[in-house]
Formats: C-alpha cells, sequence, structure tokens
C-alpha cells in the first residue's frame, strides 16, 4: 500500500515541504521496510509489497529477463533500484529494462535516464498509484512502454508512447493472450506464464 508522505516533520521522515524533495533529500531518508519515491518533487512512501507481488516480479525477470540478458538484448533491474529521470528524483519500478547498447545510463547507484520499458505489479492499495500518479510521471519523462500487471485480474496493460509523447488506450492481454514487447520483439510470453504455478491464491 502506498501513501502521499503529507507530514515532513515526522520522527521518521524529516526533510522539506511537499513539492520541494530532492535525490540529495532521498538519500537521507531512513533505509527501512519502506519505499520512498520523489516524483515532481513529492515524497511518496509505499509499504513492503505482498508475496504474490514479489513472486510475480521473480516471473518477469526468469520469463523475460533472463532471455533477454542471456542473449544480449538488454540488461534487467527491479525493484529496489533507483531510476532517476526528469520529474523522478528518484523512482523505484518493479521491473526495468534497458536495452542492449544504452548501458551508459546505467549507474553503480541506479539508473540514470529513461529506460526502455518499466512494468509495476499492482498491490492492494496502490492502484491508483501505480495507474495514475506513475503512469503520468512515466508519460511525461518520455518511458517508450509501460506495462501495468494485475494479479487480480490476471492481466497486463501494455501502453506505448504515441508520437504526441502519450500514452494511448493500452493493449489489453488476458492470460490467453501472447504479451510482445517492442523492445524485446523476439521474446513474446503467454500472460497466464506470469501466473501459472503460484502458491499464492489470493494477493
Amino acid at each position: 500500500m502506498f501513501t502521499l508522505v503529507m507530514r515532513t516533520d515526522s520522527p521518521k521522515v524529516v526533510g522539506p515541504p511537499q513539492g520541494h524533495w530532492t535525490y540529495a533529500d532521498w538519500e537521507t531518508l531512513p533505509a527501512d521496510d519502506n519505499r520512498y519515491e520523489i516524483i515532481d518533487g513529492v515524497l511518496y512512501r509505499s509499504t513492503s509489497p505482498s508475496a504474490f507481488h514479489q513472486w510475480i516480479i521473480k516471473r518477469l525477470v526468469t520469463k523475460i529477463g533472463t532471455q533477454a540478458e542471456e542473449q544480449g538484448l538488454a540488461y534487467i533491474y527491479f525493484a529496489p533500484i533507483g531510476v532517476i529521470m526528469p520529474g523522478c528524483d528518484p523512482i523505484q519500478p518493479d521491473f526495468v529494462v534497458v536495452r542492449a547498447g544504452r548501458e551508459s545510463i546505467i549507474h553503480e547507484r541506479g539508473i540514470r535516464g529513461v529506460p526502455d520499458l518499466i512494468a509495476e505489479v499492482l498491490s492492494p492499495g496502490n492502484h491508483d498509484y501505480d495507474e495514475e500518479v506513475k503512469k503520468a510521471a512515466y508519460e511525461n519523462a518520455g518511458v517508450p512502454e509501460y506495462l501495468i500487471v494485475d494479479p487480480i485480474t490476471r492481466t497486463v496493460r501494455h501502453f506505448l508512447l504515441n508520437n504526441h509523447r502519450e500514452y494511448g488506450e493500452p493493449r489489453i492481454y488476458t492470460a490467453t493472450d501472447t504479451l510482445a514487447l517492442d523492445c524485446l520483439p523476439t521474446l513474446p510470453i503467454r500472460v497466464e506464464e506470469l501466473f501459472a504455478g503460484s502458491p499464492h491464491n489470493k494477493t
């Protein structure tokens, strides 16, 4: 679940007023079980994700990421990983793809630039954050592809940046569909593979 950190005089979160947070401020935050992100100067805090949420991220890594790296197509990262790009100082996506040839944006302390793809896995309580706040942030930063994976409906929504640098209506993939990523066109995956075999019956 995510919460907008409204009080910066909290004992755990001390910093500037909302709208004025920076990467330098982010580096002073406590190393705890929360995930802290800054979008347009606003600090957001999310709690630890569910086990099913983590399991799906692992499936993205094993079903897409491992093959992409083994074939020399891309570099794959997953949370917690800081991504710094316009309007995000930083963001910590669930799953990140940086195509081969663009590794100059990868640094020891995170990714400094716009990845080729970002994926977020929905958790109870964070739908508005991923579907509205983060979607707008990724669109404004110019992320070419954005995936929203929904464990409840077992669907994937695939947003693509159009010629107006906006996300149009998403491609919606159900369990029986095959997901094809623009940045990794040779690695299609059936959506049901992201959920099949899970020990979790619900999020």
